[in-house]
Parts: C-alpha cells; sequence; structure tokens
C-alpha cells in the first residue's frame, strides 16, 4: 500500500498542495484525475521521491519510503525521456539491466513486453523513428520492464488511438492483477472510469473526494431514474415531485424529490402497462468532477 498523508508544497508564496492525502492499493487501478494545474504532476513527483515537499508523509507498507523501495517503482512521466538514437528493444533491455537483470533475461523481457504493447516489429527501429503514439508505448515498456510493486504513471494514454488504449488498457490491468499498485493520472474520464478501482480527484491543490469507483457513485447519486415501458410516459410531466429529463415514447429519464416519489412512480407505470425496466441512474466520473471541483 502507498500512503500520502497531509502531502504540502509550496512555490515561493503560492501553495500547489495543501494537505494532499489518499491510498494507492496492490492490485488495483486507482485513476488521478484533476484539471491542468490541479497538482497532479507535483503529487506524482513527490511520491517518486524527485521532487521535495514541505510537510507530510509517503509510505510503503506502513513504513516511510526509502531509496531501496523506490527502486521497487515504475514511472512514465508526461513528457518524453527516452534517447531517441537507441534502438526500441535496446533501450527497454538497457533499463532492465540498470535494475539488476541479467543480459539474456533483460533482453527477453523486454521483446516480451514490447510485443505485447504492440511494438513487435519495431524492436529494430531507432526511438526517434517511432510515432508519437508508438514512443508512448515505448515509454510504458520503459515504466514496466523492471517489475514494479508500485507503477506511477503520468498521463498514459495521451496521444494513442482508440486500440493502443485498450492495448495499454490490458497491460496495466495485468500488472494489478499480479499484485502491483499503479497510480496513473489522465483527462480521459470516460478512459478512467472504465479502468479504475478507485478514483481520486483534485482541484487548486486539495483532494475533493477519493474512494472506490463504486462507492463514489453511490455518494454522489442523485434521485435519478430511468424508465422504460411498453406504452406512453408523457404522464411522468404532471407527477408531484417529478421533473423529466428526457423523454421519447415508452422511455423516460426523471429526477423524484425521494425515494417514496421514485415508489410512486414506478406503482403508477406498472398500473398503466407492462414497465421493461425501471432503475436508478449512477453519475457519471465527469458528473461527479463537475460537482465536487465547484
Amino acid at each position: 500500500m502507498l500512503h500520502l498523508d497531509g502531502i504540502t508544497k509550496s512555490y515561493g508564496g503560492r501553495r500547489v498542495l495543501d494537505g494532499v492525502g489518499f491510498d494507492v492499493a496492490p492490485g488495483r487501478l486507482t485513476g488521478f484525475v484533476g484539471g491542468n494545474g490541479a497538482g497532479k504532476t507535483t503529487t506524482m513527483r513527490i511520491a517518486l521521491g524527485v521532487l521535495g515537499k514541505d510537510a507530510g508523509t509517503v509510505e510503503l507498507n506502513g513504513a516511510a519510503v526509502t531509496t531501496a523501495d523506490r527502486r521497487r517503482f515504475g514511472y512514465m512521466p508526461e513528457e518524453r525521456g527516452l534517447y531517441p538514437k537507441m534502438k526500441v528493444a535496446e533501450h527497454i533491455a538497457y533499463l532492465a539491466r540498470l535494475h539488476g537483470f541479467g543480459k539474456a533475461d533483460a533482453t527477453a523481457k523486454a521483446a516480451a513486453l514490447l510485443e505485447r504493447l504492440g511494438l513487435g516489429e519495431r524492436l529494430g527501429d531507432l526511438i526517434e523513428t517511432l510515432s508519437l503514439g508508438n514512443q508512448q508505448r515505448a515509454q510504458i515498456a520503459a515504466s514496466l520492464v523492471h517489475e514494479p510493486e508500485v507503477l506511477i504513471l503520468d498521463e498514459p494514454f495521451s496521444g494513442l488511438d482508440p486500440l493502443a488504449v485498450d492495448v495499454v488498457a490490458g497491460v496495466l490491468q495485468e500488472k494489478a492483477a499480479e499484485g502491483a499498485a499503479v497510480l496513473f493520472s489522465s483527462h480521459q474520464l470516460d478512459v478512467v472510469e472504465r479502468l479504475c478501482d478507485d478514483l481520486v480527484i483534485i482541484a487548486d491543490g486539495t483532494i475533493r473526494a477519493a474512494g472506490s469507483r463504486e462507492g463514489l457513485r453511490a455518494e454522489h447519486a442523485t434521485h435519478r431514474y430511468e424508465l422504460v415501458s411498453r406504452g406512453d410516459t408523457g404522464w411522468l410531466r404532471d407527477e408531484p415531485g417529478v421533473r423529466v429529463i428526457d423523454f421519447d415514447g415508452g422511455y423516460a429519464l426523471f429526477d423524484a424529490d425521494d425515494d417514496g416519489t421514485a415508489q410512486r412512480v414506478l406503482r403508477e407505470a406498472t398500473g398503466r402497462g407492462d414497465v421493461t425496466s425501471f432503475s436508478p441512474q449512477r453519475p457519471t466520473l465527469a458528473e461527479i468532477f463537475k460537482e465536487v471541483i465547484q
């Protein structure tokens, strides 16, 4: 478990992080979201030890993170950081050797990982000849090749097409399933919502929401319901305590004042005809994000 608590950081007279704290659990994917300048990259760099903090603690499994611990971290910065004149496979193998793997093992690990990331046909190409999307995949391979226990990625899906997003997402899910604690930032809220187990939302240097994806959706849920019926649902417009959001014949999306109003609507709908479905609607990550940063 990677645990951050009370992290504070200022530049000059401007405080960019104020009491930031959250957990990144092993075996789980934690999505870290916030607008530009919210403090995501600064928080990640402090967790990695490449940037100092003014106050607070960073712990791994209940103890302060040491230099030895950080050798078991994997990091992918938002900026490209590979040597452009090196060949792809040689570069990734070189990074594995820096972490103590023998030459043959490093070469095999690099080739297998690059193949899994869709770069199997580019092993002998120079980094600088790769497209930006393929450079991003190589950068992800660089963060993974030494089999880290904690993986921190800053915008790993930036510049990737939808197929590449699915490939990278699959690799990250595999690493989490193997027990790694994975923290990644992204502006692509739909990808975060689909992929992550836990969410951390930051704005203006403070944590606005943190918890499991489903827990946050339940916490921020409203009395919004979807009704699908074989009959016309236009009568909902005249129901007290109901605000129709969307309507199309037998379909209606509506807000109710409370659970009792929703149950009354269900009884009325059942009495008027066959109800195909009636279900509460949980908010999306985008909706939660907009709510908590206001």
